[in-house]
């Protein structure tokens, strides 16, 4: 009955709504679109909000509280991509290229999901660390990595050919806006703490979750353009995509408990591991990867498992890590 109550909130949520307008939008044909340039602008207000809260309540804390947490969310970035590479290999029957491009999305993690579980928790009035951007932070890049490497491992690509395009990866995703937002606002958030976000609280905390609102309806848009690509990505990847989040959603709480977050941080941890990115990873993957197929990878990331976590994913891995918390 919790599981059920906490998946009949989310679905009512304006969050979710939203997202579900988009889609049918697109799905009637509607001419209803975001400018480009608001869409960045959205993106760019969500990700430097998120850091900029984490930093300022990240503020005053020792390494001692936090450096369990992020280790392990490190680790699970890196793990992730591993397994998803050699199942989406053997299972799902995929060539190296596609089965890393797509690992380095399951691997990775998705700043909206993210978001949404903050705006979930928040809802419930369920408290968790203040130093969760930072998990963030720390989770997109390591999995990305990894994966690109196993692929450029196992293809037959001249050798300094792959040296360049790994170099210009790391260069990219050490400066891509995502990771520069992030840790640019935990860095500011934390060296003014409190007192210093005070004075943009009134831009950066009580409008987010209505700037999260119209994001997800733009989110919807660009998915709803993407489901016709669910018949090119057939079963096997639709099941991947499925089947892979909710394993990890229950791997990131379990692991969430162990190193010791509360209920919120495990919550959100698992949260993490289940989600897939489709905004760094995409970016870096057209880099490192350019033959593989955006239809696989963006279909499976964005049009199957973004929408899953964010409608029945998130209750599922709250209602979890309350039962590990009850044992």
């Amino acid at each position: 009955m919790e599981t059920l109550q906490s998946l009949s909130n989310t679905l009512l949520s304006p969050m979710v709504l939203a997202f579900a307008l988009g889609l049918f939008a697109t799905l009637i044909k509607s001419d209803l679109k975001f400018p480009d340039q608001l869409g960045s602008a959205l993106t760019i207000y969500l990700l430097f909000a998120i850091g900029l809260k984490g930093g300022m309540k990240l503020h005053g804390m020792s390494i001692s509280v936090v450096g369990v947490p992020l280790l392990c969310a490190i680790m699970l970035s890196c793990i992730i991509p591993i397994w998803c590479f050699y199942i989406l290999k053997a299972f799902v029957r995929l060539n190296a290229t596609n089965a890393g491009a797509i690992a380095a999305h399951y691997g990775s993690v998705s700043a909206v999901t993210f978001s949404a579980v903050l705006a979930f928790l928040e809802n419930g009035k369920v408290e968790f660390e203040g130093y969760a951007p930072a998990l963030l932070a720390v989770m997109e890049a390591p999995s990305i990595i990894v994966a690109v490497y196993l692929a450029m491992r196992t293809i037959n690509t001249a050798e300094n050919t792959s040296r360049g395009n790994f170099k210009r990866l790391l260069h990219d995703l050490i400066t891509g806006k995502g990771i520069v937002l992030l840790l640019g606002g935990l860095a500011i958030g934390l060296l003014c703490g409190h007192e210093g976000f005070s004075q943009v609280a009134p831009l950066f905390d009580s409008p987010f979750k209505g700037v999260l609102t119209l994001f997800l309806l733009e989110v919807g848009l660009v998915t709803g353009r993407r489901v016709r690509d669910l018949r090119a990505a057939g079963f096997r990847l639709v099941a991947f995509a499925l089947i892979m989040p909710m394993l990890h959603g229950l791997l990131g709480a379990l692991i969430g408990k162990w190193c010791g977050l509360s209920l919120g941080g495990a919550t959100i941890l698992a949260t993490l591991a289940a989600s897939a990115s489709y905004i760094a990873a995409p970016a870096a993957v057209r880099i490192a990867l350019p033959q593989a197929s955006p239809a696989l990878y963006l279909t499976s990331s964005l049009a199957i498992t973004f929408p899953f976590n964010i409608v029945f994913g998130i209750p599922i891995y709250h209602t979890f890590a309350r039962y590990l918390f009850d044992l």
